[in-house]
């Protein structure tokens, strides 16, 4: 008979010994995946990457333009008269004062020495952007009134600028979304109230009515309501209640 072979020592040391050779080579395998993995995609991505970056740093480039524009703007705004403001306004918003003409009807009747200027900054303003500044100027500019804030507003969010006039429509494009749906009307009366003293009034500037509630007795001063844009009934019926419970008035745009 033969006999059976018995399992010593040495047997369990190969078997571990092979364990460990397998867990080598599969480790090897995996370390050589990952590298031509890595590779491949760096082959591909990497030229990608490289031409995300050259049109970031060209958008870049483009926006610091326009901000070195901007400021320049400003500054030969700030140094001409009343009359001077208002053609440069309409110039930059590419229209000649003898074809055009900007009258707020009652903006004379804005109390106080200050405005404090509300603006919708939802995706539905976002076409009138480029002739909302100018006009937001022109605004300023004819009430005689000094500028000392302004809070845009749009899905539950609201910034507050202070400053000079220039820094505050700087931060007005700079910081307003001009996207969402939500017309937080109230919400950005709560926030301005909160983040800038009581102004002589508030001047409204929107486009849609208000999809929050608005707390009337919570404004401290009178808002002076701007609609804009195609008539809106259910918008200037807002406007309109916003302003008689405030103690303001709704104001009329008109262009000639």
């Amino acid at each position: 008979m033969k006999e059976r072979r018995r399992v010593g020592p040495t047997n369990i040391f190969e078997i571990f010994s092979d364990v460990a050779m397998l867990m080598l080579t599969t480790f090897v395998f995996l370390l050589v995946t990952i590298l031509i993995t890595s590779r491949v995609a760096e082959q591909y991505q990497v030229p990608k990457l490289k031409q995300d970056l050259s049109n970031a740093q060209q958008d870049l480039a483009e926006s610091a333009k326009d901000y070195e524009r901007l400021l320049s703007e400003l500054g030969e705004l700030a140094s001409m008269g009343t009359e001077s403001q208002i053609d440069q306004i309409l110039k930059t918003a590419g229209i000649g004062k003898k074809d055009f003409d900007l009258f707020v009807e009652g903006l004379k009747d804005v109390p106080g020495r200050d405005i404090h200027l509300v603006v919708d900054a939802t995706g539905s303003m976002h076409g009138a952007v480029t002739f909302l500044i100018p006009v937001l100027r022109a605004i300023v500019v004819r009430s005689g009134k000094e500028l000392s804030a302004m809070t845009w507003f749009a899905d539950g969010q609201a910034g507050t600028g202070s400053g000079t006039m220039g820094e505050m429509f700087d931060q007005l494009m700079q910081g307003a979304p001009f996207a969402g749906a939500n017309e937080t009307i109230g919400d950005a009366f709560t926030k301005a109230a909160r983040n800038a003293p009581a102004p002589g009034a508030y001047i409204l500037i929107g486009d849609e009515p208000s999809d929050d509630r608005i707390y009337y007795r919570a404004i401290p001063s009178p808002v002076f309501t701007l609609p804009i844009g195609k008539s809106n009934p259910n918008t200037e019926w807002q406007y309109q209640q916003l302003a008689e419970k405030t103690g303001g008035k709704m104001l009329r745009l008109h262009f000639q």
